[in-house]
């Protein structure tokens, strides 16, 4: 039987796989195709990047924006993160729906279904198959076919941090592939975790890259028991972004304000939603004609990357007809942190979210490390022992995984990556 499963670590940049740092997950690579222009998606969060993984499109066609998005409940724009438990189904009661277009777990529900475990945020978890096609275990809620809850033996009860992923692991490899779904996801909360709260390069963070290797080459020894027993697996490992250092952290909805461009605190006429090193910036209707003095404002400002507004929106995959009206990311450096590690920038100040601090690793941005995740991949035809320089995406790994099972993969963004 044709199979495929995903081991995501998350937050992971592909400059720190490496013999010394992650041997388990160096070992594995030299028996796999390297793709060694990977990148993520903008911005590059896990949210947005579950959903981009699960459809095979960009934000604009799958419609998560970010981490944190601005919804109309009926109160005009709201900034909510997406990562809450309940994000899906309020996202669903404001606007009529999920995700806009398919995702695997969808595509895959005649075809030998879908498995998904996750110890990420409710949302990045739930995002790989928001509308209950597959199964998908998370400690803060474990669903089945029709979004059944599993009973308590199913479900994920594990702590969020290296300890739980690797509890995961084991259920993982028990249950998930013991159960030889068409395809099965094991998406680690670390290196993220750890790397949001304790300085990258820093002997925590390097325990919890040991952690995320051991765990993958935890899984890479159970798909070779299934290869042993017959089954033909692609195996993906993959991070889905990376880490920058934050050296400064913009009061970017204050800075609105102060400037005249924004009602006051809170007001739903211009909403920052951070992403980390990016933001978005929703604007109501009435407020509609702020656009062009907010783009002025914003490209005055020393700490500002890029700013994208109108058509250029498109140009990092978002519509363009929706409140989501610029977008724009920090400026970035390539200077080291106190331990070495190159990549800082600046992050925009997020009052839904305690995972930015100062001298700590965040993303969200086009910074050149937080953009460059990893990802290769072994078995289903794919040449061992090879490295390519052609540009790879998030988008791709759903084609891929389509194609190696013999299943259409039309209405993507991305394409299936080659083999040779």
């Amino acid at each position: 039987m044709k199979r495929a499963v995903l081991v995501v670590c998350d937050g992971l940049r592909a400059d720190m796989v490496t013999p010394e740092l992650t041997p388990n997950l160096a070992r594995l690579a030299g028996r796999s195709r390297v793709f060694a222009s990977h990148r993520g998606v903008f911005p590059s969060t896990t949210r947005t990047t579950s959903a981009s993984i699960a459809t095979g499109c960009l934000p604009g066609r799958h419609g998560l924006e970010g981490n944190c998005v601005a919804l109309d409940e009926g109160d005009g724009l709201f900034a909510i993160s997406a990562g809450r438990p309940d994000f899906r189904d309020r996202l669903r009661t404001a606007t009529g729906r999920t995700l806009l277009v398919p995702t695997l777990a969808e595509r895959l529900r005649e075809h030998g279904g879908a498995v998904i475990f996750s110890n990420v945020s409710a949302g990045a978890a739930h995002f790989q198959d928001p509308d209950g096609y597959g199964v998908v275990c998370h400690r803060q809620g474990s669903f089945g076919p029709g979004l059944e809850r599993l009973p308590g033996d199913q479900r994920l009860d594990v702590t969020h941090d290296a300890a739980g992923d690797t509890a995961m692991t084991g259920r993982f490899c028990d249950d998930a592939l013991g159960r030889r779904p068409a395809l099965a996801v094991l998406w680690q909360c670390e290196p993220d975790h750890t790397q949001h709260a304790r300085p990258l390069g820093s002997p925590e963070h390097l325990d919890a890259l040991a952690a995320a290797d051991a765990n993958a080459a935890t899984v890479a020894r159970a798909v070779a028991g299934l290869e042993a027993q017959g089954d033909d697996v692609l195996l993906l490992v993959a991070s889905d972004h990376g880490h920058e250092t934050v050296d400064g952290i913009v009061p970017l909805e204050t800075l609105l304000i102060d400037a005249g461009l924004k009602d006051g605190d809170g007001s739903s006429d211009v909403v920052v939603a951070s992403n980390g090193m990016s933001a978005a910036i929703y604007l109501s209707d009435a407020a509609r004609t702020r656009g062009g003095a907010i783009v002025r404002f914003l490209k005055r400002q020393d700490w500002i990357g890029e700013v994208f507004a109108g058509p250029a929106l498109a140009e990092v995959g978002h519509r363009t007809d929706t409140p989501l009206a610029i977008a724009l990311t920090t400026r970035k450096s390539d200077a080291a942190n106190a331990h070495g590690v190159p990549g800082l920038s600046h992050a925009i100040a997020d009052p839904l979210s305690d995972e930015t601090h100062m001298g700590c690793g965040q993303h969200g941005g086009l910074g050149p490390y937080e953009q460059h995740p990893f990802l290769f991949i072994g078995g289903g035809g794919f040449a061992a022992g090879t490295r390519t320089d052609s540009p790879s995406s998030a988008v791709d790994i759903a084609p891929t995984v389509l194609r190696h099972l013999g299943l259409p993969f039309d209405g993507m963004d991305g394409a299936p990556l080659s083999r040779d």
